[in-house]
């Protein structure tokens, strides 16, 4: 299963890898950890910005394949891809930096354009809209899954909307810090991480750009 979204939310600091207990193969580093109470491990396998887990079974050492289907959906099988998230958490959080953009964007928005977020959506208190001054808004901050985004994680993130222009979209979109848009038409905006790896000076450049074209439209 491919656990690769963690490298979009943070920066890794390889020199602990082998702390947490890596080792290192080739290019590549591997880790293995029992699942309790299950009879089975998890090999985790970092190569580049590419984090693969895989499931064995004890004794044998045949591969669990179950664990990567995903309408596999029993309790068993749900358990152990709890415990090699978990596994995963654990790595990030001793293994990465990850410090979130999205404080500092939104000081960015006020200071830069002189304008406040409204919030219209009462059930949703973690989307922020910023306006132009014709009323219509040029940036969505919202908190979604990592799931909207293609990823296989619940885990919550911060990103923002942005209108871009529409024949540079396949150019600007790299599917590690900017994606298609999420609910949003995918032919005019984008959506943009809010995390560590995220280039805040490109970042601040395609808000500009968005706050222009949203701001000329009639």
């Amino acid at each position: 299963m491919d656990y690769s979204y963690i490298f979009y939310s943070a920066v890794p600091v390889y020199e602990k890898f082998i702390e947490f207990g890596f080792e290192k193969q080739g290019d590549s580093y591997v880790y293995k950890k029992e699942l309790s109470a299950t009879g089975f491990y998890t090999v985790l396998t970092v190569s580049g910005e590419t984090l693969r887990a895989e499931v064995f079974e004890n004794g044998t050492d045949e591969k669990y394949v179950l664990f990567d289907v995903k309408n596999a959906n029993g309790s068993f099988v749900s358990g152990l891809r709890e415990q090699v998230k978990n596994i995963v958490e654990q790595f990030r959080h001793s293994c990465f930096k990850t410090d979130s953009l999205h404080e500092k964007y939104i000081r960015f928005l006020e200071s830069e354009f002189n304008c406040k977020a409204d919030f219209p959506w009462e059930d949703s208190p973690d989307y922020a809209v910023f306006r132009c001054p014709n009323n219509k808004w040029f940036a969505l901050v919202m908190n979604i899954t990592y799931k909207n985004l293609g990823f296989e994680s619940e885990e919550k993130v911060f990103v923002v909307n942005l209108k871009a222009d529409s024949d540079r979209i396949n150019e600007i979109v790299d599917r590690k810090s900017v994606f298609p848009a999420w609910h949003m038409n995918k032919k005019y905006w984008i959506t943009v991480l809010l995390t560590s790896v995220t280039d805040f000076e490109q970042l601040c450049t395609l808000t500009k750009r968005s706050r222009e074209l949203v701001r000329l439209k009639k």
